[in-house]
């Protein structure tokens, strides 16, 4: 049985917290994908969400989980890949209800807003949530256009 493939990436901000992610997720069964980067020196969040959301619309990776400062730019960023539906989330709420009424696909975490133990855990809440289909399904068909 394959595992589920997750696409990280973050601009220079976040890659310690992308770093804890990668490392979580393995313990948890899934299989990080890290695109980086990997070094401090400054670098632009647009190319890095773009990045990992062409691996989840190529099906390379079944989802992604994204960082930056705040989350948005990434977000945005990622947003902009047609098939992408990602949302930036700083609880555990929010992290399961983009999955469950959203089908979200993408995950978007800013690392200077919540420490480590909540990224985790809101991780765990988007990674356990399915979606639930039904009159969701319309609203996301209606999102996809």
């Amino acid at each position: 049985m394959n595992k589920t493939r997750i696409a990280l990436s973050s601009d220079h901000a976040a890659i310690d917290l992308r770093q804890a992610v990668a490392k979580h997720i393995a313990t948890l069964g899934f299989e990080p994908v890290d695109i980086g980067p990997t070094t401090p020196e400054s670098t632009h969040y647009p190319l890095h969400g773009k990045a990992a959301a062409e691996l989840v619309v190529s099906g390379d990776c079944d989802l992604g989980i994204i960082l930056c400062g705040t989350g948005q730019g990434i977000m945005m960023a990622a947003n902009k890949v047609d098939g992408i539906r990602c949302g930036v989330c700083s609880d555990t709420f929010s992290a399961a209800m983009i999955r469950q009424h959203n089908n979200a696909n993408m995950l978007s975490i800013g690392a200077r807003v919540v420490g480590e133990g909540v990224a985790l855990e809101i991780v765990d809440a988007f990674l356990k949530a399915e979606f639930e289909g039904g009159r969701h399904a319309t609203r996301v068909d209606m999102i996809e256009g």
